[in-house]
C-alpha cells in the first residue's frame, strides 16, 4: 500500500469469463481485461493474493515444494511503472520486510531470442547488479542458455543468470511458439533462494543451477514484464502498456523466511502432518511422499468445494474426485484402515465448515466401498492391458496411476495409449485444469466468452422485467457452446415465458444498444440503482456496466432507458448487435428457490 498499490480480494477458483480454462492455475488470470487494456476499475496499481489451483504437474506433488493449490501474491502495474521500479521494490520487500539474506538470493534474466526479434534483457541485468552491489553483494552474469547447457557449465560463481525463453519469457503457454493469437507475455525475472546444506544430486545434470531440480534453489518470486501479444501470423507485437506482473507464492515465500526447504514441514501444512503420523502410525521422513499427497491433496479439495465445485464425473468435479482418491489411496498404503475416519479427522485440520467435511466423507465412503473390491479384481490379472486398466477405473474408480504403481510392483507395463483410446471412447472427462476447452487461440475465445457474457446481462433484465424484480442471480457459467444462467425464482419458467423472455433479449440485441461503463464507488454505484449481487468479490471501487440508449445516458442515474445497469468486472461487447440471435434451450430446477437456464447465441 506505501506503493500505492490498491489491495482487492482473490477471485474465485472457477473463471466468470474465461471459458478457455476449468481453474484460475495463475495470478494474472483474473487480470487478463486490463492486462490488454481494459481500464482497471481499481486504478492502474493493484495487489493481491490469490487462490490457484495448478493440476497440469499433479505428478510432481509428493517433492519438497511442489502444491496443487496454492496462493500467488502478486503486484500489478496496468500501463504504470516498469522494471526500474519494480525490480528496487522487490529487492526492498524481500530483503528488508521478509529478511532474507541478500548472498543467498539468485536471479535469472531472459537471454533473447532472434527467431521471434526478442532483445536480452541487459535492462534488467544492469539493474539487479546495482541492487546486490547496494547490499555489499558482487553480482557476477553468467550465459547458460538452455537447460542442458546449465547443467554442463554450473554456477561459475555467478549471481545473475541468462536463460531462454523456456525458462525465462513468461505465458500461460509452454512457449512462444504455442502461444495461441491474443495471449500475452513477456520477459521475466525469476528469485531463487539458496538452501547451501542440501548437497547437488548428479541425477539431475552434472553441475547445479538456479533451475535444477535438486532442491538447492527454490524459485519464490517472479517479476514479468508483460509487453508482448502473440499475432494472428503467429509474430509478437509489442503492446502499448507495458505492465508488471510479480508473483510470489505464499507457500515458497513462508519456505524462505524460515530458512526451511520444505514446504510440508511449514506451518501451513505441520498440523495436517502430524495428523497424519497420528492416524498412520508411520514416520513423516520414512514416507514423505505419501505424506505430502494427503495433506496437499485434501487442502485443495477442501478450497475447490468451497468455491463450489463437488466431486463429479465430469470436468472441474472430476478433478475433486480425482485428487480425494488419490490422497486416500496414500492413506491405504500407509496401513490405515478406517479410511473415512482418516479422512474426515484430516480435512478438519483445514476447515470446521460441516458441509464441507461431509461432502469429502461421502466420497470417501464412496470410494472405499469399491477399493477392496478394485485391489482384489486386479490382483486376478496376470497381464494388464490398457483396456484392463480403463476397466478398473471405470467400474471401481482407479486413477490410472494407482494401476500403473501396483503394475510396477508386478514388474508390469501398461500400454497407456490403450487405456486412452478406451478413456476417450466411454468418457468425454478433463484430466487436468490447465487443459483448454476451445481449440482456437485466446482472441477466439475472449470473443465468445465476451458475446455470451454480455448476453447474462440482458438476459438478467429481461427475467427481472418479465418474472419481477425479486430475480437475481445466483451464478452463470460460460463455455464455448452456450451460456448457463442461475437465477432466484420460487417456481419454474412457463414456456410462454420463457418465449417472452427470449423474444425480449433479442429485441435489445436488434436495437443495437450501445454498452459503456463508468468506475465509481461501490456504494455510489448501489445507490444508483446499479444491480450488484456479489460484491463482496469487488474492492471499494467497481466497474459498472450499462446498456441503453447511448443519448440519455447522461441523464438522471437510473433512467428507464437503461436496459440494464450492473456492477461487473467485465468483458463485455460494444454494442449489443454483435451478440448474434440468443435461444434458450432449456429451463430447469437447481436447488431451492433457484432456477437456471440454458442459452446458445447463433450469428
Amino acid at each position: 500500500m506505501s506503493r500505492g498499490h490498491k489491495i482487492i480480494p482473490s477471485a474465485p477458483l472457477v473463471p466468470e469469463n474465461d471459458p478457455s480454462t476449468l481453474f484460475v492455475s495463475a495470478g494474472m488470470q483474473p487480470m487478463l481485461p486490463y492486462l490488454l487494456g481494459e481500464k482497471s476499475p481499481y486504478g492502474p496499481r493493484v495487489a493481491d493474493s490469490q487462490k490457484c489451483v495448478r493440476t497440469a504437474d499433479i505428478e510432481e506433488v509428493g517433492d519438497n515444494r511442489h502444491q496443487t493449490f496454492f496462493e500467488m501474491l502478486g503486484n500489478w502495474s496496468f500501463g504504470d511503472y516498469f522494471k526500474k521500479e519494480q525490480l528496487p521494490w522487490i529487492f526492498e520487500f524481500l530483503t528488508k520486510e521478509v529478511g532474507l539474506d541478500p548472498r543467498r538470493i539468485y536471479v535469472t534474466i531472459f537471454a533473447g531470442d532472434e527467431k521471434y526479434n526478442l532483445p536480452k534483457d541487459t535492462e534488467s541485468v544492469e539493474i539487479w547488479k546495482e541492487l546486490f552491489a547496494g547490499a555489499g553483494v558482487d553480482a557476477k552474469d553468467v550465459e547458460l542458455g538452455s537447460l542442458e547447457n546449465a547443467a554442463e557449465k554450473g554456477l561459475q560463481e555467478g549471481k545473475i543468470f541468462y536463460y531462454d525463453q523456456r525458462k525465462n519469457w513468461w505465458t500461460r503457454s509452454c512457449s512462444i511458439q504455442d502461444m495461441p493469437a491474443g495471449e500475452p507475455g513477456g520477459p521475466c525475472s525469476e528469485m531463487f533462494y539458496e538452501f547451501p546444506e542440501i548437497e547437488h544430486d548428479p541425477k539431475y545434470g552434472k553441475h547445479c543451477h538456479p533451475n535444477c531440480n535438486c532442491g538447492r534453489f527454490l524459485e519464490f518470486g517472479n517479476s514479468v514484464f508483460m509487453q508482448y501479444q502473440k499475432q494472428a501470423d503467429g509474430t509478437l507485437r509489442e503492446m502499448s502498456n507495458k505492465n508488471v506482473d510479480y508473483g510470489g507464492g505464499l507457500e515458497r515465500l513462508t519456505m524462505v523466511h524460515n530458512d526451511q526447504p520444505d514446504v510440508f514441514q511449514t506451518d501451513l501444512f505441520l498440523p495436517a502432518v502430524q495428523k497424519i503420523k497420528e492416524l498412520s502410525g508411520k514416520n513423516y521422513d520414512d514416507c514423505k511422499k505419501e505424506f505430502r499427497i494427503i495433506a496437499d491433496h485434501l487442502k485443495a479439495a477442501v478450497f475447490l468445494i468451497l468455491d463450489g465445485v463437488e466431486p463429479s464425473n465430469k470436468e472441474r468435479g472430476y478433478v475433486v474426485r480425482r485428487i480425494i482418491r488419490r490422497a486416500i489411496l496414500q492413506l491405504k498404503k500407509l496401513g490405515v484402515t478406517d479410511l473415512e475416519k482418516a479422512g474426515k479427522e484430516i480435512v478438519e485440520v483445514f476447515t470446521t465448515d460441516i458441509k464441507m467435511i461431509q461432502i469429502i466423507e461421502a466420497e470417501i465412503k464412496k470410494f472405499g466401498q469399491t477399493l477392496d473390491k478394485g485391489l482384489k479384481e486386479f490382483n486376478k490379472l496376470q497381464n494388464i492391458s490398457g483396456k484392463d486398466a480403463f476397466n478398473l477405473f471405470q467400474t471401481y474408480g482407479f486413477p490410472l496411476e494407482l494401476t500403473e504403481e501396483l503394475a510396477q510392483e508386478k514388474g508390469l507395463q501398461i500400454n497407456k495409449q490403450e487405456f486412452e483410446e478406451e478413456f476417450k471412447k466411454h468418457q468425454e472427462l478433463s484430466r487436468t485444469a490447465s487443459a483448454g476447452m476451445f481449440k482456437g487461440g485466446l482472441g477466439e475465445q475472449s470473443e465468445v466468452a465476451t458475446r455470451y457474457h454480455t448476453a447474462t446481462h440482458l438476459l438478467h433484465a429481461a427475467l427481472r422485467q418479465i418474472l419481477g424484480e425479486h430475480v437475481q442471480q445466483k451464478g452463470s457459467n460460460i463455455t464455448a457452446e452456450r451460456l448457463r444462467f442461475d437465477f432466484s425464482q420460487p417456481e419454474k419458467v412457463t414456456e410462454e415465458q420463457l418465449k417472452q423472455i427470449e423474444n425480449l433479449v433479442n429485441e435489445k440485441i436488434k436495437e443495437n444498444l450501445q454498452i459503456t461503463s463508468e468506475v465509481m464507488d461501490k456504494n455510489e454505484a448501489l445507490q444508483s440503482g446499479a444491480l450488484g449481487f456479489f460484491t463482496e468479490k469487488y474492492g471499494d471501487r467497481v466497474t459498472v456496466y450499462m446498456i441503453g440508449d447511448p443519448s440519455t445516458l447522461r441523464q438522471a442515474q437510473g433512467s428507464r432507458s437503461l436496459f440494464s445497469r450492473e456492477i461487473c468486472g467485465g468483458p463485455h461487447a460494444k454494442f449489443t448487435g454483435e451478440l448474434g440471435k440468443l435461444k434458450i434451450i432449456h429451463e430447469e430446477g437447481a436447488g431451492a428457490g433457484i432456477r437456471r437456464i440454458y442459452a446458445t447465441l447463433s450469428s
